[in-house]
């Protein structure tokens, strides 16, 4: 552990410390009256318990587009040292600026995720996410920097120099966004560049929702342990969880940020075990606190005992879909990561696939295939999709590399019924 005196606290003290800091937040933002006004006459005095949190007013992700640029922000007296922005496409952006005690803060718990996922400071991390207004690149620098690790900041950089770095440097730690390294396998076959050239042990995914079946697909090709790393530009980036070595769920830091599992449609809590909307509220954040800040990621509390790594902090499931990338055909709610994990458990199926829906909520689904591949797989994989979903979609095959490749995160629905 990074820090084993905060990391392994048990949950009583740790509890008080949550209560201690969510008092401090709720005095910082009345600071700022526009986020005052949000919260009526909530006092840090009326939190007599850390379960008195939920009678404040959830966040969404509008009001902080409607704040833009630093409407609800509330470190002006630290003063701004940096400023972030969401990787959204439509509104206002979402500004998050950093005082200096942010910018420490998010070095300090993705050092922590990096030592979850086995990292030290002997290793040497090529960081391939951009450096930039995205919050990708920076955190996994900071992180790397406390923790004393060599840095390779190649950011977002052609894949074929991004292997040959990774050889000739001896990498061993990829932090990426999770599709990413499919590309680098893809790289690796058409230009004939051997994989088992690297050194690569570890890799830190996410930015994106990635099934336990392309984790798998991801170490066999790599020769290397994966692991999910999960935060947001909103919380100040990366680095609000990751899993262990264990394997057991998502170790939250608790100590910075409160999360609740809440019902999508009625806000209501959800109990432990149970599916629901991630809430997040930051404890030590200052240049935009969140309170109560719905996510839209889907998720469920796995664990609140101590994990085998020795960590107390409560654990969170992988993160399966989003509410808003909730596909509905026919009457029939699915999300993406379902189809593929159904996709990938079929030998010969590539990583790379699409679901297309058209006027008449006719559903295809256009996936990659090996050129050696079994013509079978496009029945069998109808048939696994209705059983699974009572859904009978068209399946096309195609060749491999056939579907054309984003620049970033991967395009995995195409809506064509609103056109």
């Amino acid at each position: 552990m990074l820090q084993p005196e905060l990391e392994s606290l048990p949950r009583e003290p740790l509890e008080r410390l949550v209560l201690e800091r969510m008092r401090a937040t709720l005095a910082r933002v009345r600071q700022n009256p526009a986020y005052a006004r949000r919260l009526d006459d909530a006092r840090p005095g009326d939190l007599a318990r850390i379960d008195n949190w939920r009678r404040l007013p959830f966040l969404s992700k509008d009001e902080l587009r409607d704040a833009y640029p630093f409407g609800l922000a509330c470190g002006r007296e630290e003063g701004y040292r940096r400023v972030h922005m969401s990787s959204g496409t439509t509104g206002n952006p979402i500004l998050n600026p950093y005082t200096p005690g942010d910018v420490a803060q998010w070095g300090e718990v993705m050092a922590r995720c990096y030592v979850a996922a086995g990292v030290t400071r002997e290793d040497v991390i090529q960081i391939t996410p951009s450096f930039g207004l995205f919050t990708g690149g920076f955190g996994f620098h900071y992180g790397a920097e406390r923790l004393g690790a060599m840095v390779i900041p190649t950011g977002a950089w052609r894949t074929s120099l991004q292997l040959r770095l990774m050889r000739d440097l001896r990498a061993t730690v990829l932090p990426a966004i999770a599709t990413y390294p499919l590309r680098m396998i893809e790289v690796a076959r058409e230009e004939g560049f051997d994989l088992r050239s690297l050194s690569l042990r570890v890799a830190i995914l996410g930015s994106e929702m990635w099934s336990d079946e392309l984790r798998a697909r991801i170490e066999r090709e790599l020769a290397l342990r994966a692991h999910d790393i999960i935060g947001m530009t909103e919380t100040g980036g990366q680095g609000l969880g990751i899993d262990c070595a264990a394997r057991a769920g998502i170790h939250v830091w608790e100590d910075h940020y409160h999360i609740e599992i809440v019902h999508p449609a009625t806000g209501a809590p959800c109990a432990d075990g149970v599916e629901g909307e991630l809430v997040v509220s930051t404890l030590t954040r200052e240049g935009l606190p969140l309170i109560r800040y719905r996510t839209h990621d889907l998720t469920r509390v796995v664990s609140r005992e101590r994990c085998a790594c020795g960590r107390t902090a409560l654990r969170v499931d992988r993160l399966r879909g989003r509410t808003d990338d909730m596909v509905i055909v026919k009457g029939v709610n699915f999300y993406p990561g379902q189809v593929e994990t159904v996709l990938l458990r079929e030998p010969g199926v590539g990583h790379e696939y699409q679901i297309l829906v058209e006027p008449g909520d006719r559903l295809t689904v256009v996936v990659e295939v090996e050129a050696e591949a079994d013509p079978g797989i496009a029945g069998r994989v109808r048939k696994a999709l209705h059983d699974l979903l009572a859904l009978s979609p068209d399946v096309r095959l195609c060749r491999l590399g056939e579907i054309e490749r984003a620049q970033g995160k991967a395009v995995r629905v195409v809506d064509r019924r609103s056109r």
